[in-house]
């Protein structure tokens, strides 16, 4: 993970971008005074959006299960469609 300034990002900006996605680095943009901002390759990006989601997903099966083992489900006859 690099660290660099605004100036210097904007400065080195093709630099910066292969190192995060040829390097695989994640650089982290600080701002004086605003907020910093990471940039990071789409690839890395997608991973993190996969995981997330996949967490959230893993969630709600331990949400059922628990709702399942405290007795609050219902049994339902499968309706065939033709």
């Amino acid at each position: 993970m690099l660290a660099v300034n605004y100036s210097t990002m904007r400065n080195n900006l093709k630099d910066y971008c292969d190192k995060a996605t040829d390097g695989h680095e994640t650089v982290i943009v600080t701002r004086k005074g605003e907020k910093n901002v990471v940039l990071m390759s789409l690839e890395q990006y997608n991973q993190l959006v996969k995981a997330a989601k996949n967490a959230e997903y893993l969630a709600m099966i331990d949400r059922s299960i628990a709702q399942f083992e405290a007795g609050k489900a219902q049994e339902h006859e499968l309706i065939e469609v033709e």
